[in-house]
């Protein structure tokens, strides 16, 4: 099928290529009957403007990349969706990417979308990539950081993020309140901003109660269901099991929870379960569960509105927006 050009519309309509494209981009002047011809041609002929030369033409393609750790991970997807109901109104679509908590894959996605020229990029980055992060936001292409700080932090970028050094604090002293001595804890890794902030919570509240942190009661995971099966296989092998699982991350919570039950562990009777973030299967596996409720959905829509600061009203910055945690189900033994 030949595709049909803005050339053959200007010969259907009977005007010059200059007019159609005039026209069609609203741009100049034309008579209403120039306008009409124009608008019949484009009908009859159901003519598509190439979108891809159009953006190179005005240097606006209207698509805003997302990069996430995991595309999979409800979390994420409620901030993608926060930021979607934002900006589709705007004239903007988003382009997913899952780096999946790989430094490499996110690299190439980085490449992949600045070369596909987005308008912005919102990031949850998984580490190692700040020098490529830094030079696409100084090419005048908005880089809006989510979730996670980079590992050395940039006060020229927009960030949004929550207190998780006070989430993780909280949920250590709500067990450590409850009576806890032995409490097993599955940290994410620490070379992200999320794995360390809460990393530092958990010392930062044994500390405060004079709680000693043991080395056999540590596990350090990758923020994935499968090591969050492994933390749990780790710590029901110990002579002296803990009385409390602590798991800073849903999606390993998730795996934990599904480990316990094909287990037969019992709610409440072999473990006290505490979880930074939600797992909406918890209502059914692993009830009053504590956990550190999260704002995605805020969240991306607060990123929304600052990508359409940057894009529409060309605001200067840099937007900084950290959110409070909120712990539910916390209850005593």
């Amino acid at each position: 099928m030949t595709r049909i050009t803005i050339k053959d519309v200007a010969k259907e309509s009977g005007v010059s290529i200059a007019t159609v494209s005039r026209v069609l981009n609203h741009k100049g002047y034309a008579t209403e009957e120039v306008k009409q011809k124009v608008y019949t041609a484009v009908e009859k002929l159901n003519y598509q403007p190439n979108a891809v030369a159009r953006s190179l033409k005005i240097e606006q393609t209207n698509t805003i990349g997302i990069i996430i750790p995991d595309i999979s991970n409800p979390y994420f997807m409620k901030i993608s969706k926060g930021i979607e109901d934002v900006v589709h109104s705007k004239g903007y679509n988003l382009i997913f990417g899952s780096g999946d908590e790989s430094p490499d894959k996110e690299r190439e996605l980085l490449q992949v979308l600045y070369k596909k020229r987005v308008d912005a990029l919102v990031l949850a980055t998984s580490g190692a990539n700040e020098e490529l992060i830094r030079s696409i936001q100084a090419t005048g292409t908005p880089v809006i950081l989510i979730d996670r700080r980079l590992e050395e932090e940039d006060d020229s970028m927009d960030l949004i993020q929550e207190d998780n050094i006070r989430g993780a604090y909280m949920l250590t002293e709500s067990l450590i309140l409850q009576g806890h001595e032995r409490i097993g804890v599955v940290h994410g890794p620490t070379n992200v901003s999320t794995g360390a902030d809460r990393y530092a919570g958990y010392l930062q509240a044994m500390r405060q109660y004079h709680s000693p942190v043991e080395e056999e009661l540590q596990f350090f995971g990758s923020f994935t269901r499968e090591s969050g099966e492994k933390a749990t296989q780790y710590f029901l092998q110990l002579d002296h099991r803990p009385s409390a699982l602590l798991c800073f991350n849903n999606t390993m919570a998730y795996g934990m929870m599904l480990e316990l039950v094909q287990r037969g562990c019992r709610l409440q009777n072999d473990f006290i379960l505490a979880c930074y973030g939600q797992v909406e299967a918890a209502e059914l596996l692993w009830p009053d569960m504590i956990s550190i409720r999260q704002s995605p959905y805020e969240m991306g829509r607060a990123a929304g509105r600052i990508l359409c600061e940057r894009l529409l009203e060309r605001g200067s910055g840099p937007y900084k927006e950290t959110f409070k945690p909120i712990m539910t189900g916390a209850q005593s033994r």
